[in-house]
């Protein structure tokens, strides 16, 4: 063999060690692009997953206020002095954490908000049902510390009707499905009471999910102790 075809065949070994090199890096580069696509698209898949299911529970859950009522002071020429609002989950909510809702109420005049305050807490659903307007309950007025105290002007207190559960305690009432609550409100002390003719909106806000929405206008004139205003 010639000096000249010795040459030739070791070039066309190089070329070939070279291609083979080219091969395996890209095989390597290749395999290393797949580990990476695979980790990510699992990542992916898992945060898409979590959202969804976040979203849908964001959506799904909320409060529905069922009917508020008001109580008038005096028959003729009074006030709406307390109100109850009855609520209950939307139709597969979440659990809805009281603690942590707010009420917002706006008579034209006032904006008020309010808080749970746990001293403020009635569960007629195992103690018995009555007058839920009965201001002696403690709903309304509360033994706070050897002191009895009527429900302020930026708190809520809570009434439970119903609770198969047992999950709405007065340090943790968590509305699930199935329960009814009342959430009663003192507008005397909010609003100095709540006239004839007068617009009254609002809503009650959880931490997450759709809002209970609060909205009527009172009579024209107060002919009865108890009515209903939504």
């Amino acid at each position: 063999m010639s000096g000249e075809q010795r040459l030739r065949k070791d070039n066309q070994a190089a070329i070939g060690i070279g291609t083979l090199i080219i091969f395996i890096a890209m095989v390597l580069v290749a395999a290393v692009a797949a580990g990476v696509l695979i980790q990510t698209s699992g990542f992916l898949q898992q945060k898409a997953a979590s959202t969804g299911r976040e979203s849908t529970e964001q959506v799904a859950s909320g409060i529905s206020v069922a009917q508020v009522v008001g109580h008038v002071d005096s028959v003729p020429g009074g006030k709406v002095d307390l109100l109850a609002i009855y609520i209950e989950p939307n139709a597969g909510s979440a659990g809805i954490d009281l603690n942590t809702a707010v009420l917002t109420l706006n008579n034209e005049s006032v904006e008020a908000q309010f808080k749970y305050n746990s001293s403020f807490f009635v569960d007629q659903a195992t103690s018995g049902y009555g007058n839920i307007f009965n201001t002696s309950l403690a709903a309304w007025r509360a033994n706070i510390s050897g002191t009895i105290t009527n429900l302020g002007s930026t708190d809520f207190g809570i009434i439970v009707l119903q609770d198969a559960d047992g999950s709405i305690t007065q340090s943790y009432p968590t509305l699930n499905k199935g329960d009814k609550v009342i959430i009663t409100v003192n507008a005397s002390a909010a609003f100095n009471g709540i006239e004839e003719r007068t617009d009254v909106s609002g809503e009650l806000r959880p931490e997450f999910g759709a809002p209970g929405i609060i909205d009527f206008t009172t009579p024209p004139a107060y002919t009865d102790h108890v009515i209903t205003l939504q």
